[in-house]
C-alpha cells in the first residue's frame, strides 16, 4: 500500500481513496451535464401509411422526446449481387420539455441499418434548442451499398418485399451539452 499512497508514508490504514475526478465547463470533461455522447435507436416499420413512432431519452432531467412523424421510403430494392438501392425520407420531431434548460446539439449522426447492416449515414446541422421548444429533423438517405446478407435473410427481404413492410432501424447518435 506503501507503494500507492505515497504521500501517506504507509500510516493509512482506512478504506481505499476513491480517485480524483475533475469536471471541466468546456465541454470536454466527464459528466453528464457538460456533455454526453448518447445513441438512440428508433425502430421503423416503413409502410405505405407509416405509424408514429416514438421514444424518448432521459438526461437526469425531464426527458427530451423523439418521434418519427413521417417515414417516405420510395426505394428499397436488394440486387442479386447484394447492393441495395434506397431512398427513404424521414420527419422527425425533437420535443425539449425543461422549463430551465436549453440543449446544445453539438453533432447528430443519423445511421440507418438493415438486418443489423448499415448502409447509410447522414451528418445533421447542429443546432441549440431552447427550454419548451420543439425542433425538427429531416435526415434523408439515399443511394447504394453492399450489404452482405445471408441466404435466409435474402429471404426474409423478400418477405418483407412481398409485404410491403420493412424493419428498418435508425439510430442517432447525438453529443450534446445543457
Amino acid at each position: 500500500m506503501a507503494e500507492k499512497h505515497s504521500h501517506l508514508n504507509g500510516a493509512y490504514y482506512g478504506p481505499a481513496v476513491p480517485p480524483v475526478r475533475s469536471y471541466h465547463r468546456d465541454g470536454h470533461g466527464s459528466g453528464c451535464g457538460c456533455c454526453c455522447l448518447l445513441s438512440f435507436l428508433i425502430k421503423l416499420i416503413v409502410t405505405a401509411r407509416p405509424g408514429k413512432q416514438t421514444g424518448s431519452v432521459g438526461f437526469g432531467l425531464d426527458q427530451v422526446g423523439f418521434h418519427v412523424t413521417d417515414a417516405s421510403l420510395t426505394q428499397f430494392n436488394l440486387t442479386p449481387d447484394n447492393n441495395l438501392h434506397d431512398n427513404l425520407a424521414l420527419n422527425i420531431t425533437v420535443r425539449n420539455p425543461n422549463k430551465k434548460i436549453g440543449i446544445y446539439y453539438d453533432r447528430i449522426e443519423a445511421n440507418t441499418y438493415y438486418e443489423d447492416q448499415r448502409f447509410a449515414t447522414q451528418q445533421l446541422t447542429p443546432f441549440y434548442q431552447g427550454h419548451k421548444n420543439t425542433s425538427y429533423l429531416n435526415p434523408s438517405f439515399q443511394g447504394q451499398k453492399l450489404v452482405l446478407l445471408g441466404a435466409d435473410r435474402v429471404s426474409e427481404y423478400n418477405q418483407e418485399k412481398n409485404s410491403g413492410i420493412y424493419s428498418i432501424d435508425v439510430k442517432l447518435n447525438l453529443r450534446v451539452r445543457f
